[in-house]
């Protein structure tokens, strides 16, 4: 079972905020919250709020152990410019350059961690 959470229209470009977030993927919760305590970054406390919340979904359900929990997805995508268009600013030589506020939109994933059974060991003989 997945559970899901999600930040919309971060006010962080995409490229910035993929940095945490590779980070993070993969890794089982508790692990990458200890770990986003070290990273100094703007996009970590908004990486960080969205596994809390994401953590908290799976609270919900009685049937999960919290301390399997894997970032099985981490996804970061590029949202709509801020204001929704570029504006321009002007510099030197009569040329322009857009003022582009880009914004971002993060989604996390948590799945439990399902332990494979090991097979017995066997001392080479087949019965």
């Amino acid at each position: 079972m997945d559970f899901h959470a999600s930040h919309m229209y971060a006010r962080i470009s995409a490229r910035k905020a993929r940095l945490v977030v590779d980070i993070v993927r993969g890794m089982q919760v508790n692990e990458a919250l200890d770990t986003l305590k070290f990273v100094n970054k703007r996009a970590k406390p908004m990486v960080e709020k969205v596994i809390r919340s994401a953590l908290a979904n799976a609270e919900q359900d009685v049937n999960v152990d919290i301390d399997n929990l894997v970032i099985s997805k981490a996804i970061v995508d590029e949202g709509p410019l801020l204001g929704g268009r570029a504006r321009w600013r002007f510099i030197s030589r009569g040329r322009a350059v857009p003022i582009l506020k880009r914004t971002s939109h993060i989604k996390i994933s948590l799945s439990e961690l399902v332990e494979e059974e090991i097979p017995a060991a066997t001392d080479g003989k087949e019965s």
